[in-house]
């Protein structure tokens, strides 16, 4: 009896110490703040700088625009007759919002089959991957906030089509990220993280 309550405690400190990653920095308006309290996010995003050459500032609007740094963030449940659940918008998930379809490509093209879309670390390496592959095929500055989170948001096919043009929504949105992206690197050179 004793060693099932041991390993009930066990299993209970292992489970909180997940407990968290869900909550979002408490300034999201302050790039300093954000990685003063979380930083091994600036660790990780460096990683992935250093990597696959996406600026920590682009990494951290395109975040923000897509989960707001909420590491379990889905989309909001599509209801039919306004009371009937009939499921998510989308598939996407976590910090990077991913697609289902995308995340599996990259964890095969990785070879990272364990990699989370929870996880942060593991979320910004896939932006990273993302937007190095929109690069390469379409021939976005990976520094390009504002195009490359066009290509991250319709997909490349989709950005190779102009889709975005008709969605004046997105257009303004990805406006946002540039400038978002501006201003957190602004305040990582003033507070000498970057």
């Amino acid at each position: 009896m004793i060693k099932t309550y041991r390993y009930l405690a066990l299993l209970l400190m292992l489970a909180a110490c997940g407990v968290g990653g869900s909550n979002p920095p408490r300034n999201l308006d302050d790039a300093c703040s954000i990685v003063s309290q979380r930083p091994a996010w600036l660790k990780d995003m460096k990683q992935v700088q250093r990597k696959w050459g996406v600026p920590v500032p682009v990494q951290m609007a395109t975040i923000y625009h897509e989960s707001r740094f909420v590491g379990d963030a889905r989309t909001p449940l599509q209801f039919s007759l306004g009371v009937i659940p009939m499921g998510r918008q989308s598939s996407a998930f976590g910090f990077s919002q991913a697609l289902d379809g995308t995340w599996k490509e990259y964890q095969r093209d990785q070879g990272r089959r364990f990699a989370r879309r929870d996880r942060f670390d593991d979320s910004v390496d896939f932006i990273g991957w993302y937007m190095d592959g929109t690069q390469d095929r379409l021939g976005i500055s990976k520094g390009d906030a504002r195009n490359q989170y066009l290509a991250y948001h319709e997909g490349r096919t989709g950005y190779a089509r102009g889709s975005y043009r008709k969605k004046s929504w997105l257009l303004r949105v990805s406006s946002e990220v540039a400038a978002r992206a501006d201003n957190y690197n602004a305040q990582l050179i003033s507070c000498g993280k970057i």
